[in-house]
């Protein structure tokens, strides 16, 4: 009974130990596998680096450091997989790398509608990178934020703005909204609109306005600049200047500055009138008696001594052809 009741009690201990000691020769025998394994890992983990910097090395020399560090990334992801299930399939034979790949391939659904605005962002920034409507220190406008491109990541592009800030924009809304690219050209037109008095000769002041503009260093000599009559307003007769300069934000400004004063000073020493706006203000007597009555009522400008008869007064029976 006694001998009995002792391989009960040892039969889960040898068991353990039986199991133990097949895990301890499943890993001995499996230990050249293993060691394949890792040199496999190692040795992919080194030449993906390798082969991203190629990469990456030779996008910079064609002027595309930004997608070179993304192809490279892919890249060096693509060949980080691939060893994966290799050394998998090293390790346990039974493994098929086909079954895994089928595997990711369903999944990849399921990843590809939980991650949809990230792998959205990824297209958009490698269509971006390769048709290159833009470059690295081009300056742009995307809704109302607008700066100088810092670099353009996988999933977002990088502004500086002018008042320095960054602004981070998605590459999907880049791609799909419209971007305005200032620097795209080496010149670019400016111009502002010039009120001068009606009284004032407009060829005569164009010609004083295109000596100023003309003498601005900043502004290009071809294209030339020009002044033209533009619009007849309210209390001015309006000119518009323009010029040619360099595309940059700070080129920009500092010639329109420049053409301000330019303009401004002209004027002053050509005594060339720049008016205010003119607003005229009627002030009536709106009194039953003396409505309609203009030689009691100012409505504009004096009628004489023989002013229209009021409209009341026509309603009782005399003449409308007096009526004004």
């Amino acid at each position: 009974m006694d001998s009995e009741a002792d391989r009960i009690l040892l039969a889960p201990i040898e068991l353990i130990r039986a199991k133990s000691q097949a895990m301890v020769e499943g890993f001995y025998f499996q230990l050249p596998n293993i060691i394949a394994a890792l040199l496999l890992l190692i040795a992919a983990w080194l030449f993906g680096k390798l082969l991203a910097r190629i990469v990456r090395r030779i996008a910079t020399h064609r002027n595309r450091p930004d997608l070179g560090a993304l192809l490279g990334s892919l890249a060096k992801g693509m060949l980080y997989l691939l060893a994966i299930l290799a050394a998998a399939a090293i390790i346990f034979p039974t493994v098929n790398p086909g079954d895994i790949l089928a595997m990711l391939g369903i999944g990849s659904v399921a990843v590809g509608f939980a991650f949809k605005d990230i792998l959205q962002n990824l297209l958009a920034g490698l269509l971006l990178l390769i048709r290159r409507p833009y470059l690295r220190g081009d300056q742009i406008t995307v809704d109302e934020f607008e700066g100088t491109v810092e670099h353009i990541e996988s999933r977002a592009t990088a502004i500086r703005t002018f008042d320095g800030r960054r602004v981070i924009i998605p590459n999907a809304d880049i791609y799909t909204k419209p971007v305005t690219v200032s620097t795209a050209f080496e010149l670019r037109r400016d111009e502002i609109d010039i009120g001068i008095g009606y009284g004032d000769e407009p060829s005569e002041a164009r010609a004083a306005f295109m000596s100023a503009i003309h003498a601005v260093p900043s502004v290009l000599d071809d294209p030339p600049p020009e002044v033209i009559p533009w619009a007849l307003g309210e209390s001015t007769l309006d000119l518009r200047a323009r010029w040619w300069t360099g595309s940059r934000k700070a080129d920009q400004d500092r010639t329109r500055a420049d053409v301000l004063l330019a303009i401004y000073r002209t004027a002053k020493e050509k005594g060339i009138d720049l008016p205010f706006p003119t607003q005229i203000m009627l002030f009536h007597d709106q009194t039953e008696d003396a409505d309609g009555d203009r030689s009691r009522q100012r409505e504009g400008w004096p009628a004489g001594k023989n002013p229209p008869r009021a409209r009341w007064r026509v309603e009782k029976g005399e003449d409308p052809k007096e009526i004004g």
